[in-house]
C-alpha cells in the first residue's frame, strides 16, 4: 500500500515545510503553528500506524509510491506506533478533535487561568472603573412625573438638548415602569407641542421589550398619522408585536409594505410565519416561508421550533384552506434536507421539537432516542452507519479544482516556521521507516539561533530535501500537495484554515472544503518533545450533518451546548426510527 507523507511545521517569525512521499517528487510550504500531512490508501486513517517492513518491490502500480508503509486506524490509540498491528496496539483515550462543540471555549478557558495574575487585578479595578464613568449618566425616576418635575429634573441636568431622548434610553437600558415613560411624553409633548419619529421609536422598543401590545397599537395609530412612512426598525418592531396578538393579519401587511422599500430579515419574515401557523394559517405560513428561502434567507431557530411545535394543529380557521398529513409532512422533510443541505445545527430546544413531531405522526410509530456515535460512526441508539467523511470522486475534484482557483492563485503570504523540524523527520524515518522530502526556505541554510547547523545537516542525511525562495507561500502549497496527492491523503496541522475556506466563493465549495478538512486534518495533541512518542487528536470517520436511511431513520446533530464555534461540529444525535 502506497502512503504519502507531507509535514508542515512553523512557529513564528521563519517559514518552511516538509512532503513526505515514497518514490516520487512532491512538494508543500510552511506556516504557524506547525503541519503534517499523511497519505494512505487506507481510507480509515485516523491515529494508529502499522507499517510493513521495506520492500524492494518499488512502486504501486499507478501510485508512484512504495509499497513500505501501511497506516491503519487506531480507533482509541492517540500515539503513532512504529510497529505491531492493531491487536497489539495499546489501548488509551479517545482524543477529541479539534472540530468538536467546545473546544475553543475549553481552551480559552484553560488560557485565561494561566493568564498572569496582574490580569486579576485589572479585572477587580473594572466595575469601579465603569461605576465611575457611568456616574454621570442619566437616573431615571422610580415613579411617573408630573410636568413641572419633569422640567426641574431637565434644568438639574443643564437642559441638555436630547434629554428626552437619553432619559428614554435609560429606562429601557434599567428595565423601567412604562407609566414613568407615559409621563416623560406627556412632558414633552406640553413643552414642545409634538413627539419626533425618535422620541416615538424609542418609546416603541420599551414596549414591545415589555410586552405593552395595547401601548403599541395606539403608538401605531400615531406614527401613522404623523409621519408617511416607517423606517424598518419600526416595521420590524410593529411586525413582531402585532405578531403575538389577534391582529396578526396587520403584521402581514406591515411586512408587504416593507417589501415595497426594504428587505424584510429572517426574523421579519419568521414572525409572520409563526403567526400565521399558530392561527391556523398554514397556506400562507409556507407561501412566506418559501419566499424566505428564495430570498436567500436562513429562517431562524424559533421560526422552525414553531413550525414543528404546531404542524399537529387543525386547519380552518379565518377560511383558510387545509393541508392534509402528507402535505405537512413533506413540508417539514424538506425543512431538515434544508438543514443537511446548508449544514445547520438545530439547537436542543429545536431537536425536541422535532422528536415530538416525528412521534406524533398519526399511524407511523416513529421512537427517538438522545445519543452519540462511535468513532467508527456507528449509532449507539440503533446500530446504524452514518455517511462517511469521504467526499464522493465528482465533490473531490470540483473541491480540488476551486482550491486551485480561488486560493493558490491569490493568497497572501504567510512567515512562519519552527526548528523542531529535526524531531518529526527523525520520527518518521528512523522510527517509521519512511522516505521524506522537506520542502524549506533557502534561510534555513544560514546558521541562526533558529536553525542550528548541525541539526540541518542531519536533516539532510536523514531526507531528501529541497528549498524554495524565501518569499515563497506556505499554506497553499500544503493544500496544493495533499489534493493532488489523491482523496486518501490527510494533513496534520493545528491551522483550522480559516483564512482560506474564506477565500472560497460559495457555501457549497465552503462546506465541500470543511468535510474534507474534517475528514482529513490530523492535529498533533500536546508539544512534540525529543524522547516522546508524537501524538494526534482523532479524525471521525462519519460525516457530523443531518441524514437519513430511505425515509425509515433520521439521524440529526444537534447543539447541545452555547459554547460551539462555527468551525466545530456537535457531538450528540437524535436518533429516529420507524417500526417496521
Amino acid at each position: 500500500m502506497g502512503s504519502t507523507f507531507i509535514l508542515k511545521v512553523r512557529t513564528s517569525l521563519k517559514s518552511s515545510q516538509l512532503f513526505f512521499q515514497h518514490g516520487r517528487p512532491a512538494f508543500s510550504t510552511l506556516q504557524p503553528p506547525w503541519v503534517l500531512s499523511v497519505c494512505s490508501r487506507e481510507p480509515s486513517l485516523t491515529l494508529g500506524v502499522r507499517r510493513t517492513h521495506r520492500s524492494s518491490s518499488g512502486q504501486t502500480k499507478g501510485e508512484g509510491g512504495v509499497r513500505n508503509s501501511t497506516i491503519r486506524s487506531g480507533e482509541e490509540d492517540g500515539t503513532v506506533n512504529g510497529g505491531g498491528d492493531k491487536r497489539s496496539a495499546p489501548r488509551q483515550r479517545i482524543h477529541k478533535s479539534v472540530f468538536a462543540a467546545g473546544t475553543a471555549k475549553r481552551t480559552a478557558d484553560i488560557l485565561r487561568r494561566r493568564a498572569p495574575l496582574v490580569c486579576e487585578y485589572k479585572d477587580e479595578e473594572e466595575p469601579e472603573r465603569r461605576s465611575d464613568r457611568g456616574a454621570g449618566r442619566l437616573q431615571p425616576p422610580q415613579r411617573p412625573l408630573p410636568s413641572n418635575e419633569w422640567k426641574k429634573l431637565k434644568e438639574s441636568q443643564g437642559n441638555p438638548p436630547r434629554f428626552e431622548i437619553q432619559m428614554m434610553k435609560a429606562l429601557f437600558t434599567s428595565g423601567g415602569e412604562l407609566d414613568v415613560a407615559k409621563s416623560l411624553l406627556t412632558f414633552v409633548a406640553t413643552e414642545t407641542g409634538t413627539l419626533s419619529y425618535e422620541l416615538l421609536l424609542r418609546y416603541l422598543t420599551l414596549c414591545v421589550s415589555s410586552g405593552h401590545d395595547a401601548e403599541v397599537f395606539d403608538v401605531y395609530d400615531i406614527m401613522r398619522g404623523s409621519f408617511p412612512s416607517l423606517d424598518t426598525g419600526a416595521s420590524s418592531l410593529f411586525i413582531k408585536a402585532f405578531s403575538r396578538t389577534a391582529r396578526w393579519r396587520e403584521a402581514l401587511n406591515i411586512l408587504q409594505e416593507l417589501k415595497k422599500t426594504f428587505s424584510p430579515s429572517p426574523r421579519n419574515y419568521g414572525d409572520v410565519i409563526a403567526a400565521a401557523m399558530q392561527h391556523g394559517d398554514t397556506s400562507t405560513a409556507w407561501a412566506l416561508y418559501d419566499e424566505l428561502i428564495d430570498n436567500g434567507l436562513s429562517p431562524h431557530q424559533e421560526t422552525w421550533e414553531t413550525v414543528f411545535k404546531v404542524a399537529g394543529k387543525k386547519e380552518g380557521e379565518e377560511g383558510t384552506s387545509a393541508m392534509s398529513q402528507a402535505e405537512q409532512q413533506e413540508r417539514h422533510l424538506g425543512i431538515l434536507l434544508h438543514m443537511r443541505n446548508n449544514q445547520i445545527y438545530p439547537q436542543q430546544s429545536l431537536a425536541s421539537s422535532i422528536k415530538s413531531w416525528f412521534e406524533s405522526l398519526t399511524g407511523q410509530e416513529w421512537t427517538g432516542s438522545w445519543t452519540t456515535a462511535t468513532p467508527k460512526g456507528v449509532c449507539r441508539s440503533c446500530g446504524s452507519e452514518l455517511e462517511s467523511i469521504q467526499l464522493t470522486a465528482e465533490e473531490y475534484q470540483q473541491l480540488k479544482d476551486r482550491v486551485m482557483t480561488d486560493i493558490i492563485e491569490g493568497q497572501d503570504v504567510f512567515t512562519n516556521t519552527t526548528p523542531e523540524l529535526l524531531l518529526v523527520v527523525s520520527e518518521l524515518v528512523d522510527r517509521q521507516g519512511l522516505t521524506v522530502l522537506v520542502l524549506g526556505r533557502k534561510h534555513m541554510l544560514r546558521p541562526s539561533r533558529s536553525w542550528d547547523r548541525n541539526n540541518m545537516n542531519l536533516i539532510q542525511q536523514k531526507a531528501h530535501c529541497f528549498f524554495t525562495d524565501n518569499i515563497s507561500e506556505d499554506d497553499p502549497f500544503l493544500l496544493y500537495a495533499t489534493l493532488h496527492s489523491g482523496n486518501h491523503c490527510r494533513f496534520v496541522s493545528r491551522d483550522l484554515m480559516r483564512d482560506h475556506k474564506a477565500c472560497l466563493p460559495d457555501g457549497t465549495t465552503k462546506r465541500l472544503f470543511f468535510k474534507w478538512q474534517r475528514g482529513h486534518q490530523l492535529v498533533v495533541d500536546g508539544h512534540v518533545t525529543a524522547g516522546r512518542r508524537v501524538r494526534f487528536q482523532s479524525i471521525p470517520s462519519y460525516d457530523t450533518i443531518v441524514q437519513t436511511s430511505g425515509g425509515k431513520s433520521w439521524h440529526i446533530p444537534y447543539d447541545e451546548t452555547e459554547d460551539r464555534s462555527t468551525y466545530e461540529v456537535p457531538q450528540h444525535w437524535l436518533c429516529l426510527n420507524k417500526k417496521l
